[in-house]
């Protein structure tokens, strides 16, 4: 089964707490994103109207993956 991932950005609304975020994605949709296992090992935080990369599976729209910061 191929990977069926899609990869978007999002800007962060509010940090829900240390893992947790609430995202916005470009179309206005409000999701909570969680960071991945390397960022969560990293203890990488951000800040609110940070951009950040998003995976999100094409099963569920409501919720992401946490990748990287966005250039």
């Amino acid at each position: 089964m191929p990977d069926d991932t899609l990869l978007t950005v999002g800007i962060v609304l509010e940090n829900v707490n240390p893992i947790l975020y609430r995202v916005v994605l470009p179309n206005g949709k409000k999701i909570l994103a969680h960071l991945s296992k390397a960022l969560t090992i990293a203890k990488a935080t951000f800040e609110v109207d940070q951009k950040l990369v998003l995976e999100l599976t094409p099963y569920d729209f409501d919720q992401a993956r946490i990748l990287q910061i966005a250039d």
